[in-house]
């Protein structure tokens, strides 16, 4: 077996730290029981680049209930978890190329060992798996019957391919699924920000001024936790429509301009390239704090911050300080990389519970209908959808309503009326 990780004497603290996880996420592991009698995956070789945190690896373990052959690598150099890697390989003999603060070359170097068994379904969380595949190893892409995909960046940069006709193959935008996208990025994303950067910075929220940047599901799950801990936040968007539901749900809105100078914490959540760059840098405020829960660390300007210092230093584990020319000082958490999996533990696992319970049926779904799938990005199908959302409610003791015959008739009729 292949692998590449920190250290292997971890594996025990790993394998406990797994079991703790897995023990709220009972929504996968029904699909792990189903999985074993069953085998849905028997035989099917996967290649998953994704956090290798506790809850990845409880999806792993069911991929392998299911008959897989799983491969690992990490889908950002600051997120994984050692002990974790560790115990995937000591203890469920899974190959993982992942370790914690590596290097770039080494993450390029650890997705490629990942596809070294040429997978024929593909796991991603950002698309760099999709993207190196397309790029670098194209002679794997026959071989593929379809992918998953679990974040917003990732689905935006797969559906450009898609529409710019060079996607090779299928992909199931995870994203997009309610039972992904209005829990774990919304309340997982919310949660586990604020959790990495008070780790980080060990900084009171309440009074403080707090900046996000995008109010998508993630940006608002991070400002309902920030004002909840006391925080005025701002919100700075593009889209219109974001814009005006943020200023109903009762929070500031205005430009970066206007808000740089006053903001004490920053945080981006938008996709994109420069969020917070030069002209932003230059009226920040004396210690401000700035970070980023986006998935790449392209949204915070890192290059120009580091030509505007006089100075730069490491003050504690995830903060380091950039002293500006004028003696003003800016705090970066995490290298501008998630803060939530660098500075702390990422979501928690019951909302992971649902993102990758559909990990699990959308590669059993892209098994089961191969022969009719193009080389598009589709939707998850909502029956998976919905059965993810009512096993997660039955798990939890919750029982719904049904319709009577009568309220079923009324919805399909147009002759009753008032």
């Amino acid at each position: 077996m292949e692998f590449d990780v920190k250290d292997r004497g971890l594996a025990e603290k790993g394998k406990l730290r797994i079991e703790w996880a897995a023990q709220s996420m009972p929504v996968l592991r029904s699909i792990r029981d189903r999985f074993t009698r069953e085998r849905p995956l028997q035989g099917v070789r996967v290649a998953a680049c994704l956090h290798v945190t506790t809850e990845t690896a409880t999806l792993a373990q069911t991929l392998k209930a299911g008959g897989a052959d799983v491969r690992i690598c990490a889908s950002n150099p600051l997120s994984t978890q050692d002990d974790v890697a560790a115990s995937l390989v000591t203890h469920d003999a899974i190959s993982v190329f992942a370790i914690k603060g590596e290097d770039t070359d080494t993450y390029y170097r650890h997705i490629h060992a990942a596809l070294a068994h040429a997978p024929q379904v593909t796991m991603d969380d950002g698309a760099d798996l999709v993207s190196t595949l397309h790029s670098d190893r194209r002679e794997l892409l026959d071989e593929i019957i379809g992918g998953t995909e679990e974040t917003t960046t990732g689905v935006i940069r797969l559906r450009s391919m898609a529409e710019k006709g060079v996607l090779q193959y299928p992909i199931i935008a995870v994203n997009d699924a309610d039972t992904k996208h209005l829990f774990d990025n919304r309340y997982g994303t919310g949660q586990s920000t604020v959790d990495g950067i008070i780790r980080a910075t060990n900084r009171l929220l309440a009074g403080s001024n707090f900046v996000v940047s995008g109010y998508g599901w993630c940006g608002r799950g991070v400002a309902m936790r920030a004002a909840g801990m006391g925080a005025k936040v701002i919100i700075t968007e593009v889209d219109p429509l974001r814009a005006l539901e943020a200023v109903m749900d009762g929070y500031q809105v205005m430009s970066m301009t206007q808000a740089a100078p006053i903001g004490d914490f920053f945080c981006t959540l938008t996709g994109d390239i420069h969020v917070l760059r030069r002209e932003h840098f230059e009226t920040m405020r004396d210690g401000a704090i700035v970070c980023n829960s986006g998935h790449f660390n392209v949204e915070i300007d890192l290059e120009t911050l580091n030509e505007m210092a006089k100075g730069r230093r490491k003050i504690r584990d995830f903060v380091e300080e950039f002293t500006l020319v004028n003696g003003r000082q800016i705090y970066v958490l995490g290298e501008g990389r998630l803060i939530n999996l660098a500075a702390a533990e990422g979501h928690p696992s019951s909302v992971m519970d649902m993102s990758f319970a559909n990990q699990a049926l959308c590669a059993e779904y892209l098994i089961t209908h191969a022969a009719t799938l193009r080389k598009e990005v589709y939707r998850v199908p909502t029956v998976i959808d919905r059965d993810i959302a009512r096993l997660k409610l039955s798990s939890m003791g919750i029982e719904l309503d049904t319709l009577t015959e009568e309220q079923e008739k009324y919805l399909h009729s147009w002759e009753m009326g008032t």
